[in-house]
């Protein structure tokens, strides 16, 4: 069965806002070993939704369609579709790299390159064309700002951004994504590695993030899940099984593999 949210979003091309995802009976494969069977759903712009689901669910196999990013792996294949604002990503007239500055992405483990704060967050601006120093600082000061990390890096922004925190380098990794002004920013495990405040300070930049952007969150968390989103999607086996409000997935699912999971039964 195909879940779907209860509110959807019209299908007219000229109605969709900005960020909207569509997936229409999306199925992906490593080889001859299926990860996705036929999901559908929309997510809406302007909002956080989570994918919850044991490992190995395909959760992190959709996060990562949805910006490609599976492309580099040999051997995967996929039937039916998913779009960007009713755009096929996979249109053959398509361009990957501009498909990945509208989608950014942040991992599991931070990965700032081993460059200055200053270099990291400008380094998408450098590689689009961008050189006057003017127009970089700009770029620097918006992303960090919006990453809630540039009052605690101003005044050392030429400093090497792997000599900052764990969960400082995680938001110079998301002001890095924020600086090519994505419409969506995908955001797989982001917060599993840090200590509490740092997961504090994450999870309250995607509540502030969420009013430019579509975010969409992979989490184990599900303490993270509750508090952080606004649409939960359950994944079970490849499957999509249930999909809605977040308040309504963990109070009352309609579903009792779902029920089962977010009471701790299974997973």
């Amino acid at each position: 069965m195909t879940a779907t949210l209860e509110h959807r979003l019209p299908k007219s091309r000229q109605a969709l806002q900005p960020g909207t995802i569509e997936a229409r009976d999306f199925s992906f494969w490593y080889g001859k070993k299926q990860a996705l069977n036929n999901i559908s759903l929309i997510v809406p712009p302007s909002s956080v939704t989570a994918l919850i689901g044991p490992s190995g669910c395909g959760k992190s196999t959709f996060l990562r369609s949805i910006n490609r990013l599976n492309d580099l792996i040999p051997g995967i294949r996929h039937e039916g579709d998913l779009s960007l604002d009713g755009q096929s990503i996979f249109d053959k007239d398509l361009d990957v790299v501009a498909l990945r500055q509208r989608v950014g992405m942040v991992f599991q483990r931070w990965n700032p390159f081993p460059k200055s704060i200053y270099d990291n967050v400008a380094y998408g601006a450098r590689i689009n064309g961008v050189t006057r120093s003017s127009e970089l600082d700009e770029v620097v000061e918006r992303s960090l700002r919006r990453a809630a990390l540039w009052d605690e890096v101003k005044d050392r922004l030429r400093t090497s951004a792997l000599g900052l925190s764990g969960g400082q380098q995680q938001r110079v990794c998301i002001a890095r994504a924020l600086a090519n002004q994505p419409e969506v920013l995908l955001l797989d495990e982001p917060a599993s590695a840090l200590d509490p405040g740092s997961t504090q300070k994450i999870e309250e930049l995607v509540y502030e993030l969420k009013r430019e952007l579509t975010i969409v969150i992979v989490t184990h968390n599900l303490q993270q899940a509750a508090r952080a989103s606004d649409h939960t999607a359950f994944f079970f086996s490849g499957q999509l099984v249930e999909l809605g409000p977040t308040d309504q997935i963990f109070t009352r699912p309609r579903e009792e593999r779902t029920d089962a999971y977010i009471t701790g039964r299974f997973g």
